[in-house]
């Protein structure tokens, strides 16, 4: 009897829930006539454990349970999004559903996701693969970051910058803090104004910067940096790495981090959002929820992204920005305005629809409107950018209002007549006298006997013979 009951606690104490060779001993055992109390007592469960299963109430590994399911009112949403989208993060999903009072855990929201089967899947990409092996590299504190553009398609139509936005990305692949900005273009010019102001958002700069073969970096062909970079540098002191060729692993951090930032900030921008908007979110985005991942330390201990990026030994960065100029063409509207990042500055009137360039140099608080021969039709203190602010300077002003009221006196009046005689003025007869040396605007007088003889048809005497020359 005390081997039946430690045998019987032994039994009960290998799961909570029978398993499926004891669901099918039960039944073998109830239908050679075993009773409910001798089958519990054999296989050391309760009673009313072996009577659910037998009547089919409970199946053998379907835990019951413990209360009301937290995830059924958003699976509906969860469906459509991954209808819609298959490609769609499981973290940015639970972004969305506890900003709509989601409480449930990672883990079990994924769960959730597996056991009802809500993600589609994608032959195309399970076809394509992943690859076999991937190299680990270790970083010292403060030693590295890592640059790339993300090139973000379909932007809203409101930011007027084409097919493609421009994400310039650095990450710190020691601690993995990674910080983006966003630019107009990919030139030298903006790389260098994204640099700055990244290296504002990581903390500082570190000894080293590595880059792939960007052409405003480096010589594509041979990696060798350009001269112009070289200079931008030296104004950072730091050492310039460049990837080799076709190894893009060699700066996995900065490329995981771009795949974070499309998948979790990007793929659900709305519409509606305007650049200085879109930043503000990705800035928290890093901040909330990517400085807060969980990281190990060698010997294990539990920390975060954010307490080791605290540890990266980073030189404080330049008051100003290497001074690097910008200059992006621009049209002149009828109204006399330029569009530049959000803002309208005015310029002289009488030059619609021209193409002008506007220059302005990183670490200044002035922009220049130039025409393409170099002349400087006006300077305005730089707005922030997509303010929506209209900039016009007092003489601009007074110019554009005298010239309208000209054209209106003008329409009244209306058009000229093209036959009416307009004599050359006296201005232009002094000229045209300076010109000839005195002889403009003198009458010639020519003897009417000469131009006579001159004009007289020639004509045969009479009575000479044919081929005789004419009387001259």
């Amino acid at each position: 009897m005390l081997r039946f009951v430690t045998f019987r606690i032994d039994r009960g104490a290998l799961t909570a829930m029978i398993t499926q060779g004891e669901d099918l001993e039960a039944h073998v055992l109830h239908e050679r006539g075993w009773t409910i109390s001798a089958i519990a007592r054999h296989l050391g469960r309760d009673r009313k454990t072996v009577r659910a299963y037998l009547s089919g109430e409970r199946s053998p590994g379907e835990r019951k349970p413990a209360g009301p399911d937290a995830f059924a009112p958003y699976a509906g949403y969860c469906e459509i999004r991954l209808n819609d989208d298959p490609h769609l993060w499981g973290t940015t999903l639970l972004d969305e559903l506890q900003e709509m009072g989601y409480a449930g855990s990672y883990q079990a929201f994924t769960r959730a996701l597996r056991v009802r089967g809500l993600r589609p899947g994608c032959e195309r990409c399970a076809a394509a693969g992943v690859p076999d092996e991937f190299a680990v590299i270790d970083h010292d504190p403060g030693a590295e970051t890592q640059w790339d553009w993300l090139e973000l398609p379909d932007p809203p139509a409101s930011w007027e910058c084409g097919k493609m936005a421009h994400l310039l990305v650095g990450s710190l692949p020691y601690s993995g803090k990674w910080r983006g900005v966003l630019a107009a273009a990919e030139d030298q010019a903006y790389l260098i104004a994204a640099l700055h102001q990244c290296c504002e958002r990581l903390g500082g700069v570190s000894r080293e910067w590595r880059f792939d073969r960007m052409a405003t970096v480096c010589q594509p062909g041979t990696g060798q940096v350009s001269a112009s970079f070289a200079a931008v540098a030296r104004y950072y002191s730091v050492l310039v790495n460049i990837c080799p060729s076709r190894s893009g692993w060699r700066k996995g951090s900065v490329e995981k981090s771009n795949d974070s930032a499309a998948q979790r900030w990007w793929r659900t921008l709305a519409d509606g959002v305007s650049p200085p908007r879109a930043q503000v979110l990705l800035d928290q985005l890093s901040q909330d929820k990517f400085d807060a991942r969980p990281r190990r330390r060698p010997d294990g201990e539990k920390v975060t992204v954010g307490v080791l990026a605290g540890e990266e030994r980073l030189r404080p960065l330049p008051a100003a920005p290497y001074p690097a100029v910008i200059e992006d063409f621009r049209q002149i509207s009828p109204q006399a305005l330029v569009s530049w990042k959000g803002n309208l500055y005015s310029v002289p009137p009488g030059r619609p629809r021209e193409q002008v360039v506007v220059r302005h140099q990183l670490g200044t608080a002035t922009l220049d409107i130039v025409t393409r021969a170099g002349v400087t039709l006006a300077r305005h203190y730089r707005e922030p950018d997509h303010a929506g602010a209209v900039t016009r300077a007092d003489q601009h002003v007074a110019a554009l209002e005298a010239s309208v009221a000209e054209a209106r006196a003008l329409r009244g009046a209306g058009p000229c007549h093209r036959k009416a005689r307009r004599p050359p003025s006296q201005a232009a007869l002094a000229e045209a006298a300076r010109i000839t040396g005195g002889r403009a605007g003198e009458a010639t007088v020519t003897d009417f006997a000469a131009w006579a003889a001159a004009a007289r048809p020639l004509r045969p005497e009479p009575g000479a013979a044919p081929g005789q020359p004419a009387r001259s």
